[in-house]
């Protein structure tokens, strides 16, 4: 079944329509997620940390998360994969060990990102996880921060973007990943450089999901956005609000609103 899971993924990233994934934290939020159709559930690291107290960045430890991914695959009857953020750890054969579990648990894919770490951390990261027997047919979304964190701009951005995600591809990984860019001229020019699947976050509702389709573009995420509009749903609940229906009026929680309830834990 594990073995079919992955196999299954892969395919839905060569499909004549977007992959979209929905980011689960936690069993039930999976299992509704399921109830939509969708094909696949993605989790969001932010969120996930969340739901257990932690402050977003590899706070959460790692056999929390395993419990997590354990509850999650109990639920689910399509692919699951798991954002593993950076590894939770700087040597490449922890990262794989680490990974080599989710695999056996039956995970049909992860996310890794390298942040602002050197591009050959990752690369080593890729290759140590391609290296384990348990990891052969799991999908490797390599996520680059590129545009996330500003780490350039304008052509220098999609060239660094471009250089990353080729390094990654060549390590041994599936797809890349791509948070923070948005528009289909960088989709275009992505796609055309870039020899695998790639995905973007889903950020506003000017991201038109069928053009950037069309650009190359084949999944989309939503990150956290599910989780912040549950949760923001709570903050505006009638029994939060002391009766008053507030929530015709609702506030909309934001990542760092709630980044910051758990920063100082």
């Amino acid at each position: 079944m594990a073995e079919q899971s992955k196999i299954l993924f892969k395919a839905l990233h060569q499909q004549s329509e977007p992959l979209i994934l929905t980011n689960a934290w936690d069993a039930a939020s999976a299992a509704i997620i399921q109830l939509s159709g969708v094909r696949a559930i993605a989790t969001s690291s932010a969120a996930l940390a969340w739901s257990l107290g932690y402050v977003d960045g590899q706070a959460i430890p790692k056999d929390a998360l395993l419990r997590v991914v354990n509850q999650i695959l109990r639920v689910s009857r399509i692919p699951v994969t798991i954002d593993v953020e950076s590894g939770y750890s700087q040597d490449p054969n922890e990262v794989a060990a680490f990974v080599a579990q989710l695999a056996e648990l039956g995970v049909a894919g992860i996310n890794i990102e390298d942040g602002e770490a050197p591009v050959s951390e990752m690369v080593a990261k890729i290759q140590a996880i391609r290296a384990c027997s348990s990891c052969q047919e799991l999908f490797i979304n390599a996520r680059t921060d590129v545009y996330l964190r500003g780490l350039a701009s304008g052509d220098a951005a999609v060239a660094m973007t471009i250089n990353r995600l080729t390094q990654y591809q060549a390590a041994g990984a599936d797809g890349g990943f791509i948070p923070g860019a948005t528009t289909v001229a960088i989709a275009k020019q992505l796609s055309a450089a870039v020899g695998m699947p790639l995905n973007f976050m889903l950020l506003n509702e000017q991201m038109d999901i069928d053009a950037l389709f069309k650009a190359g573009i084949c999944r989309f995420s939503t990150g956290p956005t599910s989780f912040l509009q549950a949760y923001s749903s709570l903050l505006n609940s009638p029994a939060v609000s002391h009766g008053k229906l507030s929530i015709f009026e609702a506030s909309q929680l934001d990542f760092e609103q709630v980044d910051n309830l758990f920063a100082s834990l």
